[in-house]
This record gives structure tokens, C-alpha cells and sequence, in this order.
């Protein structure tokens, strides 16, 4: 082989190998495209749950505290338990206090039953007094035609005259009678009710002393893991202090996706979620809702476009994720860590 060989032969496999590179690179680059093409991804992501802080809903000291940092906790597990001796001296007396207005409104009752026969009594006695005055009249009446034609005495007519006045007056006592003991009775079912008003407000005040005793039970409202203990055993706590907070169990995705990707992004569609934290590993998820507006509308300093020199900003709309709870990496993740988001639009 000659000199002038040499040159052609290495010409031509760097040629070969250029071409190889380059064919490799327009392949890769065709298969990026179409994948690209196909998915809609975003780095701008996280893992979110509601962290539900517990507070006192009373003073008192604590006495108990069944719970350790970051120790998961079911619903209805008693947390924290606060002093109850001065509510429960309260609550008895406050229940002393229902058991005498109700003996109160039982004496009311019997008051309103004797008015209420002693009514009764009168209003028979002005029926018997009006009988009485009837025949008094009639007698009367009589003896007047019978005076005239001198069929009886006078003394005979002042008689019938007498009864007949007497019995008038015996009605109207009676009337009187009945309208006092009517106005007795009024008294004694005012008084029934006042007592039974009495009743209801001590009811209500045995409530509230139950409630009040309830708050020194602090249970869990839901199931997570106990976090930011912030009390100390032997504390004297204001009521609206804060005792804990719960991160619970349900998690999701909150991805943040540029207005110009959401065209295709639809409900329903698999996401997969690489995690940053455990060597993006992939959990698959489901889109559930968009949110209502851009994440700069809910800022602290929301944007406003109409002020000021305008700056064309592209805007990121949240997207909740819902994520596979059977997968076993569901329950190592963490509110807060940081994922990648990719969505198969296509």
C-alpha cells in the first residue's frame, strides 16, 4: 500500500464514523420529538397534604400527653388531657341547679292545678247562685201581680223582694270569686312557665359545663402523624393555643404546569411522578381538577396588569394529582418533597 493511500483510507472512515454520529444523533432526535411530542412534563412540582393544626379550646393545665413526635395517630385517639377538677365541680352544679328548677316547675304545676279546681269551684258556684237568683225573680214577679190584687201581705211581698236582692248579690259575689281565682290561675301558668323557662336555661347551662368539660379531651379529628408538638407537660395553655399538628394520611401531587402546556392536559389522564428523593423512582397518578386560578392570583401580592409598566409573564395553573395509594412507595412519601411530572397527553 502506498503513501497516497493511507490518507484516502482514514478519510473514509472518518466520513463513516461522522455519518454514523449523525444518523445517531437525527434518530435520537426524531425519537425525542415524538416522545416530547406526546407528554407534557414539569419539574415545578410537589407533594401536598392537609396539616391540621390542633388547638386548646380552653385554659387549664395539662396533665397528660399520649403522643410522641412524628408518632402516627388514628382518628379519635385521645391526644391530650388537660385538668378537669374545677369543670367537673361546674358540671355538678350546674346539674344541681337543672334538679332544682325542675322541682320548682313540679310545685308550679300542683299550684296550677289547685287554681285551676278552685276556678272550677267558682264558676259552679255562680251557676248554683244564678238558680238561686232565678227562682228569687220568679218568685218575685209573682208575689208583685199578687200584691196588686191583695193576695198577699206586704210583708209577704218584702220577703220575695229581700231573696230576690240577696240572691242578686250572692251572684255577684260569686262572679267576683271567679274572676279572682281566674286571675290566680293566670298567675300560677305565668308562673309555670317562668319556671319551665328557668329550667331550660339551666339546661343550657349544664350543656355548656358539659362542652367545656369535654374540651380537656383532646382527641385526634383525623388520622396522620403527630407533628410540632409544642406543650410540655404541667403547661398552663390559653385557650387557641396551639397544642400540635397533623399531617394526614391522603396525599397528592400539586403540579404547577405553564398556561401554554394545559391545551391538551385533560381530567382523568395518568401522570407519572418521579420522585427527587428516592432516586426518581415513578409512582403513576391521575388528574383530578385544575385549579380555580393561577398560582400568582393567590399570592400574597396577587399581580395586577392594569398598573405600572406591563411585563407579558407566562403563568403556571396548579393541577391536583391524585396518586396510586396501593403502590408501595405511597406511604414513604413526605408532604413537600419535590417530583417531576409527566402527563401522556397523546
Amino acid at each position: 500500500m502506498n503513501t497516497e493511500e493511507k490518507p484516502k483510507k482514514s478519510k473514509r472512515i472518518t466520513t463513516i464514523i461522522l455519518s454514523t454520529i449523525l444518523i445517531i444523533g437525527i434518530g435520537f432526535g426524531i425519537k425525542e420529538y415524538i416522545y416530547y411530542s406526546h407528554i407534557e412534563n414539569t419539574d415545578d412540582a410537589q407533594i401536598v397534604s392537609n396539616i391540621d393544626p390542633i388547638v386548646s379550646r380552653i385554659s387549664d393545665y395539662v396533665t397528660a400527653i399520649n403522643f410522641s413526635d412524628n408518632q402516627h395517630i388514628t382518628k379519635g385517639q385521645i391526644l391530650v388531657q388537660l385538668d378537669d377538677k374545677d369543670l367537673t365541680i361546674k358540671e355538678q352544679q350546674a346539674d344541681a341547679d337543672v334538679a332544682s328548677a325542675q322541682a320548682n316547675v313540679e310545685v308550679a304545676k300542683a299550684n296550677s292545678a289547685s287554681t285551676e279546681s278552685m276556678l272550677a269551684t267558682s264558676k259552679g258556684e255562680i251557676d248554683a247562685a244564678q238558680i238561686v237568683l232565678w227562682k228569687a225573680t220568679q218568685d218575685f214577679d209573682r208575689y208583685q201581680n199578687l200584691l196588686k190584687d191583695g193576695s198577699i201581705t206586704q210583708e209577704q211581698f218584702d220577703n220575695a223582694k229581700a231573696a230576690k236582692e240577696s240572691a242578686e248579690t250572692q251572684v255577684s259575689i260569686a262572679q267576683k270569686r271567679y274572676e279572682s281565682a281566674e286571675k290566680q290561675y293566670q298567675v300560677t301558668i305565668a308562673n309555670l312557665s317562668s319556671m319551665q323557662a328557668a329550667v331550660a336555661a339551666k339546661q343550657a347551662a349544664l350543656n355548656y359545663a358539659k362542652l367545656q368539660l369535654s374540651y380537656t379531651t383532646v382527641t385526634a379529628p383525623v388520622s396522620g402523624i403527630a407533628s410540632k408538638r409544642s406543650i410540655q407537660m404541667g403547661q398552663l395553655i390559653q385557650a387557641g393555643a396551639p397544642l400540635l399538628a397533623i399531617v394526614e394520611d391522603s396525599l397528592w401531587i400539586e403540579a404547577n404546569f405553564k398556561e401554554t402546556q394545559l391545551n391538551d392536559i385533560k381530567i382523568g389522564q395518568v401522570a407519572e411522578v418521579q420522585i427527587d428523593a428516592m432516586d426518581n423512582r415513578v409512582i403513576e397518578g391521575t388528574i383530578s381538577s385544575f385549579s380555580g386560578g393561577t398560582g400568582a392570583l393567590f399570592s400574597l401580592l396577587p399581580p395586577d396588569n392594569a398598573s405600572g409598566n406591563f411585563v407579558k409573564v407566562v403563568q403556571r395553573v396548579p393541577i391536583r394529582i391524585a396518586l396510586d395509594s396501593k403502590n408501595e412507595l405511597y406511604k414513604q412519601l413526605r408532604p413537600g418533597l419535590s417530583v417531576e411530572v409527566t402527563v401522556k397527553v397523546k
